[in-house]
């Protein structure tokens, strides 16, 4: 079950409904229903996968408890990472390991040894296996408490807005909300469905309008001259952000319906003067989940530059892999980590310019600069991530720079990739009023608090207009993957 399907919007309010109305101390046990009947409608058989996470987990967390200061507490944790990890290695990287095995006993002269399967990946394991795992550790580091009921543990897993595409969750801000006696806030409520339909208006008007030009000019990219693939290239840009941004905004608002509250996931990152004020703006809970439990356990930057440099790239280049198990993934996570280095290794000789030339970093026109730039590096390494492989990438890279065809900005060839000219300028507005959003965001205005102060009838209408807006312009219809969050993948 996705959010954007007929499914969901009949499943949700359901949900609400009997969450308020049952006795507070068994609400959480209705909500891991709900949560495994969420999941299991993709597959019944991955409900077995959910549970074998969590009671992993959960049994991991009890023992490291019972042992105390036992030296055996380094081999539990140990125990438990293997055990947690040993799916997610299993269904995501067991065809990558073979085939790169095969590689290179053919590029050796032999035959390849093994038969690669093909396995289908469960929705989400990458997600809720990071949420688990994160749990056996921060109890291993005494931050938290075992969780004793092992039903409260099993939501706190499963929780079904965020299960499949996060924010993956932290133990102490989501397990804790799991026992709260939560009343019903019409105001929390009215800003939570508020955020649902920011969310909606993200993905099924904006991403799935851009996935169409994309998929058109990325999918036959040897047919296509090198401006097509710059636009596509920046379209893609927003299209993961508001694919992604738009699942996790859903997931935040329908969490504040039921008194839950999400952590936030993205934060104008496009808006970014630097890659590195990027990747805090970025999928912020996978990026803090990589500091605090990979990062820093390697040493951070408090053994010298060079291991800080070495952790970063390393870091990236894994988180990259999490992403998919292709090379173009790694090189996509790698390449992001230099251009971390890289900007800290020219940072001092860009300020000793700056005050040579007198430059003024704070003025509007150059922090536009920089955000330009900032948004040029980043897109370039979309490239690897959109690319269906590494040598793709590559092919798309080497069109791109030999662009020639500028005509096409012109003469209305872009309205022949799958969009026509009205629904390219409605997408061109939206990416405008996206942006502006995110501006206002950035500048600490939320336009859901300006509405909250206006009366019920400019609320309701509102709320009328935005509803009607989405159905009205959101890219529906039979041929329509209601499964194309691009994450899902993940």
């Amino acid at each position: 079950m996705v959010f954007n399907s007929l499914a969901f919007i009949m499943f949700f309010p359901i949900v609400v409904l009997v969450y308020y109305v049952l006795p507070c101390r068994i609400r959480y046990i209705w909500l891991l229903m709900a949560s495994y009947f969420f999941y299991m409608q993709w597959n019944a058989i991955y409900g077995l996968l959910l549970l074998y996470s969590t009671a992993t987990a959960y049994a991991g967390g009890r023992m490291l408890d019972r042992l105390g200061a036992s030296k055996s507490r380094k081999l539990c944790l140990g125990i438990c990472m293997v055990l947690s990890f040993a799916p997610l290695i299993y269904f995501k990287y067991t065809g990558f390991i073979l085939t790169n095995i095969n590689n290179a006993f053919i590029s050796a002269g032999y035959f390849g040894l093994f038969n690669v399967p093909d396995i289908l990946l469960p929705i989400g394991i990458s997600f809720f296996t990071f949420q688990a795992a994160g749990y056996v550790i921060d109890v291993y580091r005494g931050t938290v408490e075992s969780e004793r009921n092992f039903l409260r543990f099993a939501l706190f897993v499963s929780f079904f807005p965020q299960l499949v595409a996060g924010p993956i969750e932290r133990t102490k801000n989501l397990l804790s909300q799991l026992d709260c006696n939560v009343r019903f806030d019409f105001i929390k409520a009215r800003d939570g469905l508020w955020l649902m339909l920011w969310g909606y208006v993200m993905k099924v008007v904006i991403a799935d309008r851009i996935a169409i030009f994309v998929d058109f000019v990325y999918d036959d990219y040897t047919s296509y001259g090198g401006a097509y693939m710059i636009i596509a290239s920046m379209l893609f840009a927003m299209q993961i952000y508001c694919d992604f941004a738009g699942y996790s905004t859903i997931a935040i608002g329908a969490s504040q319906i039921l008194g839950i509250r999400l952590m936030d996931n993205f934060s104008s990152p496009y808006l970014s003067e630097s890659v590195t004020e990027f990747w805090r703006r970025w999928h912020i809970s996978l990026t803090s989940w990589f500091k605090d439990y990979l990062y820093i356990p390697l040493g951070g930057n408090r053994k010298g530059k060079i291991r800080e440099y070495i952790n970063k790239i390393l870091v990236f280049t894994i988180s990259g892999l999490w992403h998919g198990a292709e090379w173009s993934f790694a090189v996509w996570g790698g390449v992001n980590g230099l251009w971390l280095v890289l900007e800290d290794l020219l940072k001092p000789i860009g300020n000793r310019m700056a005050g040579i030339v007198r430059f003024n970093g704070s003025a509007v026109s150059n922090k536009i600069v920089r955000g330009i730039f900032a948004f040029i590096l980043v897109d370039f390494t979309w490239i690897f991530f959109r690319a269906k492989t590494m040598s793709d990438a590559v092919a798309i890279i080497n069109n791109i720079a030999h662009t020639s065809n500028w005509n096409i900005l012109f003469d209305g060839s872009l309205y022949e990739c799958g969009l026509d000219a009205k629904n390219f300028h409605l997408l061109m507005l939206m990416i405008a009023v996206l942006l502006f959003a995110d501006l206002l965001s950035k500048k600490g205005i939320a336009i859901r608090k300006v509405f909250a102060g206006q009366n019920l009838w400019f609320r309701s209408l509102i709320t009328a207009f935005a509803i009607a807006f989405i159905l009205l312009f959101g890219i529906w219809g039979g041929t329509y993957n209601a499964e194309a969050f691009i994450y899902f993948r993940f």
